[in-house]
């Protein structure tokens, strides 16, 4: 039994004596008296005794030797424990499976170098949990190399727990760039990060259909997104023994070449879709009209260019006018830089002159804005005339909001609503590389220098990534996250139009508050409040030859909550010091 505070929204919080027990994985409790008319010093003098605690002042008599952040700790490492990536990992504990687990949780609580991953043991109770407070850097690192040594059979392990035969698997590709100067992998190639004055690595990343990492592979940093599809197909069916899947892939990924020379001989199905050239080149023949969509948004078509796949034509008229206005800001903003270019040949002094030079300045502009297909340009050695294109912007613009998917899935096992959605949950991919970059793991910066120790450190964050992606499933009520998904899909009047949020979510995310009034957070910001539960060394002040005692403080309402979705509330007792 404990004593609950339960908020209300509209009055005084309630004071509740309550009883929790655990049924299989769910942790029940039911309400057994309410306190919330009682004296406070009669629900505190209750309270101690519950703890078995004296009625004595317990203050006076305790001595807090250390205190320590707890709470984001014990939800992190409850949840890796209850995902069963202990054992995953190895089946037996050993000095190397706690590092590791060691920095997949400490990658959530502060991401950082290996170094600054020792300086860290002091500041949680990480350490002392898992028994790694003595390692330093250099055990760190051979922790990865053990770590990178199992890499093909801890994939294997998620692939079976999260893959199965018929499934879809989405594969995307993203990179990132590297600071150092000494790694085989790091190659100069197309920057996703912005920054192409560094050397990357490239990491392709293979998910269920829900979005649950599975695989991430490494690759030189100047290798094309198409050229790392092969070893996924590889890894698919030899390393996880699948021979039956759906691969779900963007269209710069599953090319025409890729689909013959890969797909097709190791007998998988796929979904994507068409790039610009080939929709236009549908639309040119008559494959493609517009009047398929008077009546609805998405229609099935055929083309000999395609055989043997169907292509589903979809068309959002939102998306239609969002490509028309962003294609005409960019259309104007090169005409304001193009007319500078046109004065600086009429000026009087010191008039631009020379083909050559004209040419390159007009380059420079006509490259900022990647516009310079919508323009005829006339360039001689005094002067530089412009004017639109208006012929190639109307072509342009007939297929405005149009996008085609293309799959190898029959009809009967996959509709076309179904395909549509199915490309458009590489979204996922998107989100967890975005996490992985940038929000809560933070890949970069990659302070390594081996090719061994980097593929390790981007299995490291994967896995990272991995606790984080199911404990935003369980605490999504606490989150921004929508978990009311099957009121979202209600409001969804069409696969092709732009998903909506549930209104549970909406209402969420405007208050800022839970239905039960608690305060809503993103992912960091909740593991920083379950970071105030604190873990206390005490010692009884009257007898300091008494072996001291670990105590945790009391959970927040918003703690206990948390702990609660994540299935560990009621915690477990600290050990003994």
């Amino acid at each position: 039994m404990y004593v609950e505070v339960v908020p209300n929204r509209n009055s005084r919080p309630a004071i509740l004596l309550r009883e929790g027990w655990r049924e299989g994985q769910k942790v029940r409790k039911r309400t057994l008296a309410n306190l919330t008319d009682w004296p406070a010093e009669q629900v505190e003098a209750l309270r101690r005794v519950l703890k078995g605690e004296g009625l004595g002042a317990p203050a006076a008599a305790l001595t807090i030797e250390r205190s320590l952040p707890h709470g984001h700790v014990e939800a992190i490492l409850g949840t890796v424990r209850a995902l069963g990536l202990e054992r995953g990992i190895a089946p037996q504990r050993s000095a190397a499976r706690d590092l590791v687990v060691a920095m997949v949780v400490a990658r959530l609580i502060d991401p950082g170098s290996k170094l600054a991953t020792t300086r860290s043991w002091q500041t949680t109770t990480l350490a002392e949990e898992l028994g790694v407070g003595e390692a330093d850097e250099d055990d760190l690192y051979a922790a990865l190399d053990w770590l990178v040594a199992r890499q093909a059979r801890i994939e294997a392990k998620l692939a079976q727990a999260h893959l199965h035969e018929g499934c879809l698997v989405l594969y995307d590709v993203s990179s990132s760039y590297y600071t150092g100067s000494h790694c085989a992998l790091a190659q100069f190639g197309h920057s996703r990060d912005g920054k192409p004055g560094f050397p990357q690595i490239v990491y392709g990343l293979l998910c269920n259909a829900e979005g649950c990492p599975v695989a991430v592979e490494v690759f030189e940093g100047n290798t094309a997104d198409p050229a790392t599809l092969r070893v996924q197909i590889e890894k698919l069916t030899r390393r996880f023994g699948l021979t039956r899947v759906v691969l779900v892939g963007d269209r710069g990924m599953l090319t025409d070449a890729r689909i013959d020379q890969a797909l097709k001989p190791a007998g998988l199905d796929w979904i994507s879709a068409l790039r610009g050239p080939a929709i236009q080149r549908l639309a040119n023949e008559g494959t493609l009209q517009l009047s398929l969509f008077d009546e609805q948004d998405l229609a099935e078509i055929t083309s000999p260019a395609f055989p043997g796949e169907r292509l589903i034509a979809c068309r959002n008229p939102w998306l239609a006018e969002e490509r028309a206005r962003k294609r005409e800001e960019l259309i104007r903003a090169t005409e304001k830089l193009l007319v500078k270019v046109v004065a600086a040949t009429q000026r009087s002094r010191r008039p631009l002159r020379g083909r050559a030079e004209i040419g390159l300045r007009v380059g420079r502009i006509l490259n900022r804005y990647k516009v310079g297909k919508y323009f005829r340009l006339s360039i001689t050695e005094t002067t530089f005339v412009y004017e639109r294109h208006k012929e190639r912007i109307a072509r342009d613009a007939a297929v405005d909001g149009l996008y085609v998917i293309r799959t190898s899935v029959p009809e009967p096992e996959m509709g076309a609503a179904e395909t549509v959605r199915a490309y458009k949950d590489l979204a996922r991919v998107e989100q967890a590389f975005r996490s992985l970059k940038s929000v809560d793991v933070k890949i970069r910066p990659i302070y390594h220098r081996r090719t061994d120790r980097v593929r390790a450190h981007v299995f490291l964050c994967m896995l990272a990534y991995y606790v984080e992606w199911h404990m935003r499933r369980r605490l999504a009520p606490l989150l921004f996250d929508d978990d009311d998904k099957a009121s979202a899909a209600a409001l969804w009047s069409s696969v092709v139009a732009k998903a909506q949020r549930s209104p549970a979510a909406t209402v969420k995310a405007r208050r800022k508050r839970t239905p039960d009034g608690l305060p809503v957070h993103s992912f960091s910001t909740l593991l920083a409040e379950l970071g105030t539960r604190t873990r206390n060394r005490c010692r009884l002040t009257t007898d300091p030859e008494t072996p001291t005692f670990l105590q945790l403080a009391e959970p927040t309402p918003l703690q206990q909550r948390a702990l609660e979705l994540l299935g560990l509330f009621p915690v477990r007792a600290p050990a003994k010091g």
